[in-house]
């Protein structure tokens, strides 16, 4: 494993993949376990992944980039594609699922501390959803740490992404029937291998130094 500052600064958002290029099983079972275990706002979870592997359920969802020509080709030449959707409304089936799940892993000492942990999370998710009416952004902001989260493990795997939000969210949600669903797609993410097209791999990194974007207190 490389070391983290490296690894950031290393990483960089691929261009053009190389399509003969494929991610092996194993590598793709890893990326598969740090989408599932990306943290998110009191465990809420509000995500289903989309896992395009084969050259038609690629072309499924290139046919959303048809006003973005310009991300056709990563889609394509990508060895998988992944959707990241967030879920349209957190419901109280999906509250009990999550609890549940806590339940089974070994997360509560007793049926007191279970209650306590399904009261705390109502109280946010309800917060979202009456008082701040933010419900939905909330929630995309949590698949956005799961995106940043495969983001950096690609690269500690030297697997190549590129994030990609240009896309028609409508088309794609049509697509892949998410609507029927109850999700929305919120970002896509291209996986494999750069090609000798890439320009972006030889481009030196540039962000703005620390001493404009930190306080230190």
């Amino acid at each position: 494993m490389q070391e983290l500052s490296l690894l950031v600064k290393q990483r960089h958002t691929c261009k053009a993949f190389d399509p003969t290029r494929k991610i092996s099983k194993e590598h793709l079972e890893s990326l598969k376990t740090l989408l599932q275990f990306s943290p998110s706002s009191t465990n809420s979870q509000p995500w289903h992944f989309v896992l395009a592997s084969s050259e038609e359920g690629k072309a499924t969802v290139a046919k959303a980039t048809e006003q973005y020509g310009f991300n056709t080709a990563k889609i394509l030449n990508a060895s998988h594609v992944v959707v990241l959707c967030t879920k349209v409304q957190m419901d109280e089936e999906h509250l009990q699922k999550v609890l549940k799940q806590e339940q089974a892993d070994g997360r509560f000492a007793d049926e007191q501390s279970m209650q306590n942990q399904h009261n705390g999370r109502s109280f946010f998710v309800n917060m979202h959803r009456f008082e701040l009416k933010d419900a939905q952004h909330w929630m995309e902001k949590q698949v956005y740490l799961a995106l940043g989260t495969l983001l950096l493990g690609a690269a500690a795997l030297e697997i190549d992404a590129c994030p990609i939000e240009g896309f028609d969210a409508t088309a794609l949600n049509r697509e892949l029937g998410l609507r029927e669903q109850g999700l929305c797609a919120s970002a896509v993410v291209a996986l494999g291998y750069r090609s000798a097209d890439d320009f972006n791999a030889s481009l030196p990194k540039s962000r703005l130094p620390q001493d404009e974007i930190f306080t230190l207190l």
